[in-house]
């Protein structure tokens, strides 16, 4: 599977930054994994941390509306 991301990738994930963690998420509501989104080990935990905080405090929602 090719990587998909590899362009547009901030430097620090910030998870009031929605529309950024939107993009890793799929329509499920998984986080991609980093086969898909061509981060490294280090950006792939620091998206996850970012993503499960703005799902905490409900700037993104645990799972898509269906």
């Amino acid at each position: 599977m090719a990587k998909k991301f590899k362009k547009d990738i901030p430097l620090y994930f910030d998870y009031r930054d929605v529309k950024t963690l939107q993009k890793f998420v799929n329509i499920y509501g998984q986080i991609e994994p980093a086969t898909k989104t061509g981060l490294s080990a280090k950006q792939q935990r620091q998206l996850t941390v970012a993503i499960k905080r703005a799902r905490h405090l409900a700037l993104l929602a645990f799972v898509a509306n269906a």
